[in-house]
């Protein structure tokens, strides 16, 4: 049994390397997670694994990675990270803004890029893109835990659009 534990924790330690990862690399570590949860259930190798990982509470691989490059973004935009971290900005923050509408918006603003392959999988970039996907609800919160409690919900209902949770 700790062996699952071992596995889902190191699946949550190495996420921000798994920032646009490819469809077929996320499949192979998407079957990991599913192996874990086959485990934990004693299921067998073709058995429905959609209701067990809901069971669990456990979020498919894009939404895993998702979720955790979104609490880091929350915590670099409170201050709650050290200031190396700090490359975020909200379109409320920039010079200018403090009369247009989009200063009491919750965006950010999507670093420039140009290579697709790389660029697009920094930090900067993909924080900023996934923070501007989520609901006013989510990005609104006021602590951490309830911004993480909001997010997880959100992700859930992205990860398993068809069950009720």
């Amino acid at each position: 049994m700790w062996s699952v534990f071992i596995v889902h924790s190191r699946l949550n330690y190495g996420n921000f390397i798994l920032v646009g990862l490819p469809a077929y690399l996320q499949r192979h570590l998407q079957s990991v997670l599913n192996a874990a949860a086959r485990l934990v259930f004693r299921l067998r190798r073709y058995d429905p694994i959609t209701d067990a990982l809901a069971t669990l509470h456990w979020l498919r691989l894009p939404e895993r990675v998702d979720f955790k490059v979104t609490v880091m973004a929350f915590r670099v935009l409170y201050g709650l990270v050290p200031p190396y971290l700090d490359q975020l900005v909200r379109v409320a923050d920039l010079p200018g803004r403090h009369r247009l509408c989009s200063s009491a918006s919750q965006l950010l603003p999507v670093p420039a890029y140009r290579l697709t392959t790389v660029d697009r999988r920094s930090h900067p970039v993909a924080a900023s893109v996934i923070w501007n996907s989520l609901p006013p609800v989510v990005q609104s919160s006021a602590t951490l835990s309830v911004f993480c409690q909001r997010l997880k919900i959100h992700m859930c209902h992205k990860s398993f659009p068809d069950l009720l949770l």
